[in-house]
């Protein structure tokens, strides 16, 4: 950075906008009283501090546009030779589905700042337009990027495979005469063509359908001659179809709805003319806003506004590049868009769809290659996980070790008659999941079991209001946390009487109580008897179901109380170690970096001489590299077969190493508007946990190096440097290929 960058650095007017709640600011307070006594160091007196503004917006990336960076790596995985070939079609139309939630919930929030002038700009001091500006600018370098590799490359590579995607005009008559029928027997009974005219106005379609608007010639039976008409998809239908094996030359041949629908388009319309029929899809504001002082009761609230999400404002067109203007000109009017929210695509308007692909065709070959999660000894030859745990805490890595060992807990639990009483978070799970039957077990033989449903996780509320009816109904008791905080925290609690005593049996972990999830996902399951960290869980427990003030954990530190306050007290503790003449080192590695006063004291950090290593999968507002500033800071991202999602916190310590385990992110909702826990891990385990992030900070092959400028760069081996895999070494070291 050249001196006169620096000096305008220093001297940019402050954006700071980390204004908190009274409730936040008060938990803030009342953290700082309870760390008061767990000092690691004294004091010692700073080091002359470098003269340039940590909160200066030059400092700090936008947290939409690094979001969307997050995206193009996912989607650059479909070039990646080295990935099956499924599995890179798979990327590519992952980066749809990432895109689709990011316009529902990131676009739409930008827009509804500008609509009722309430810009809320970030540390990086970004006006909401800027970013919309930006936003479309990646998005359409990289949408248009997204359709000649599944056009060039994909749909050429498939055909070698065999695998062809028939395009109509390729249809043998034998296909065609056998697509009509199925278009006549399948289609006609559900489908409802809408002709536009006064007593037909455009229709509410919902958020991400598949739609067809229809260019007509002539008069209908009761003379109307309007023109135009739509064609909604009826989501019932499958947007792939497959081919019967006789009708083709072998291969797995595989024919779009919408090639279905374009053919057949004039026998929905008998006697005229159609003239244009033309794909289109609307992406709409999707997510829900509360006011939480007006909830008296939230699940009755939630239904209401789940309705709601399929017709927010539209945020986003998608056409097929061949509509003519004039059409797409009537559609942005129609929705209220400008030609800037409009995307022109070479396909499918609706790529996330083809994951149907992976029921429709076997070929195992082009897959990733099927793995047996492994087992610590000890889970493997005693089936009594109360007796292993009397013993020895346990430490699994999901989805290189299994899941299994968390679910025979709580089904041991279940039937156990000395197991007295069963408390559980849900944040992502399943109506019909092994934990949830398990706890409907617990109930129905007599167990007091507490349950915290978090019904406001995105996109599952629907799913968990359905769990928390089954699980009431099976006589637990359902609570839904604390209104204004989600309840994020990943927490099982077991109680068991063993002769006089109550013992406490936890489980803790980074990530949610799916099994399905945790074949796909990495994170640590902990899982302990330890009774300090039972008493602290009991605690927050209290804190979640009751009411009162904040208790005083001992093993625990959770948010939005003395998690953020006891991360940025260990950042501090290794500045001071540096001070004193000692090395200090740090390695987190989180989902996202967003946290302004977390980023703060890492560069004051690296200003004092403190390494640091920051594995962050998503966001990241920091920049690394600056002279002065970051130049310690090194910051990389994992993409790969499984979504990187642990959170390990890693403090040097000047050799005696403090790590942790958390549900938490670096993140400003994390910290400070959700309840989240972080757990301490000591001994083999701790060990175990820096040789492990070791492997993320080796991978030269699957690493993404974030530069000072925001932008990535795929790591590769260097002459005679030999590749490596952080999770494909941790596969190998754990699981059963």
């Amino acid at each position: 950075m050249s001196e006169e960058v620096l000096h305008a650095v220093a001297h940019q007017t402050d954006p700071d906008t980390e204004t908190l709640s009274a409730e936040a600011a008060a938990a803030e307070a009342a953290a700082a009283a309870l760390l008061e006594s767990r000092e690691i160091l004294p004091t010692i007196e700073p080091i002359e501090k470098v003269p340039v503004d940590l909160k200066a917006s030059e400092l700090y990336i936008n947290r939409e546009l690094s979001h969307l960076q997050f995206n193009v790596r996912v989607l650059e995985q479909a070039l990646d030779e080295g990935h099956p070939l499924l599995e890179r079609l798979m990327f590519l139309l992952i980066f749809s589905s990432n895109l689709d939630e990011f316009f529902e919930i990131r676009v739409a929030e930008q827009l509804r700042q500008l609509k009722y002038g309430r810009e809320d700009v970030g540390p990086d001091a970004m006006h909401p337009q800027k970013v919309l500006e930006k936003i479309r600018e990646i998005c359409e370098i990289n949408v248009d990027r997204q359709y000649k590799i599944l056009n060039e490359i994909m749909f050429p590579a498939l055909e070698v495979q065999g695998i062809r995607f028939v395009r109509r005009g390729l249809w043998t008559p034998e296909q065609r005469a056998w697509v009509k029928d199925f278009f006549e027997e399948k289609i006609v009974p559900v489908i409802s063509p809408i002709g536009l005219d006064p007593s037909h106005p455009f229709p509410r379609l919902i958020n991400k359908s598949l739609n067809f608007i229809v260019q007509l010639e002539g008069k209908d039976a009761f003379g109307r001659e309007t023109g135009l008409a739509i064609i909604p998809a009826p989501r019932s239908l499958p947007r792939l179809i497959r081919l019967p094996d006789e009708l083709c030359e072998g291969g797995d041949n595989l024919i779009f709805l919408s090639s279905i629908i374009h053919e057949f388009a004039d026998e929905l319309f008998p006697g005229m003319k159609v003239k244009g029929c033309y794909q289109f899809r609307i992406t709409r504001n999707a997510d829900l806003s509360f006011d939480f002082e007006e909830i008296e009761d939230l699940a009755r609230t939630l239904r209401g506004e789940l309705h709601s999400r399929k017709y927010g404002d539209a945020v986003r067109l998608e056409v097929d590049q061949r509509t003519p203007e004039e059409l797409i000109a009537f559609l942005m009017e129609e929705f209220n868009l400008n030609d800037s929210q409009v995307y022109r695509v070479n396909g499918p308007v609706n790529l996330n769809r083809l994951m149907a692909v992976r029921d429709l065709v076997e070929r195992p070959n082009l897959r990733w290659k099927p793995f047996t999660p492994g087992l610590p000894g000890k889970l493997k030859t005693d089936k009594d996980i109360f007796s292993i745990l009397r013993k020895n805490d346990q430490l699994l890595l999901h989805p290189f070790q299994s899941f299994t060992p968390v679910i025979d807990l709580l089904r041991q639990a279940a039937k156990d008659p000395d197991v007295i009483a069963i408390k559980q978070t849900l944040y992502r799970t399943g109506v019909k999941s092994d934990i949830v039957n398990s706890l409907v077990e617990a109930a129905r033989n007599g167990k007091e079991v507490t349950v915290v449903i978090e019904l406001r996780a995105r996109f599952d509320e629907e799913s968990n209001l359905q769990l928390a009816s089954r699980l009431q109904e099976a006589g637990c008791l359902v609570v839904y946390g604390v209104v204004g905080y989600k309840t994020h925290a990943k927490m099982m609690l077991i109680i068991r009487r063993e002769g006089n005593n109550l013992v406490r049996y936890c489980h803790l972990g980074t990530g949610n109580y799916h099994s399905g999830t945790a074949r796909l996902y990495t994170d640590y399951s902990y899982m302990t008897c330890d009774q300090d960290v039972g008493e602290d869980v009991h605690k927050v427990f209290q804190q979640l179901t009751g009411m009162g003030k904040i208790q005083k954990l001992k093993k625990l530190y959770n948010a939005p109380f003395t998690l953020h306050a006891r991360m940025l007290e260990l950042i501090q503790n290794e500045i001071r170690h540096v001070q004193a003449g000692r090395k200090g080192y740090i390695a987190i590695k989180v989902n996202g970096l967003t946290e302004p006063r977390l980023i703060r004291a890492l560069y004051e950090a690296s200003q004092a001489g403190v390494e640091i290593d920051l594995i962050i999968r998503g966001m990241c507002r920091l920049r690394p590299g600056l002279p002065e500033i970051s130049e310690t800071i090194r910051v990389r991202s994992i993409i790969g077969r499984f979504l990187e999602h642990t959170r390990v916190y890693y403090f040097a310590n000047d050799g005696e190493p403090l790590v942790y385990c958390s549900s938490a992110d670096w993140m400003e909702r994390n910290m400070l508007n959700r309840v989240e826990t972080g757990f301490q891990l000591t001994g083999k385990n701790a060990e175990r946990i820096k040789n492990e992030l070791d492997y993320y900070l080796r991978d030269n092959c699957q690493a993404w190096a974030l530069h000072s400028d925001g932008s990535y760069t795929l790591l590769q081996p260097q002459e005679g440097e030999e590749r490596f895999s952080a999770q494909h070494a941790l596969m190998e070291e754990f699981a059963t290929l």
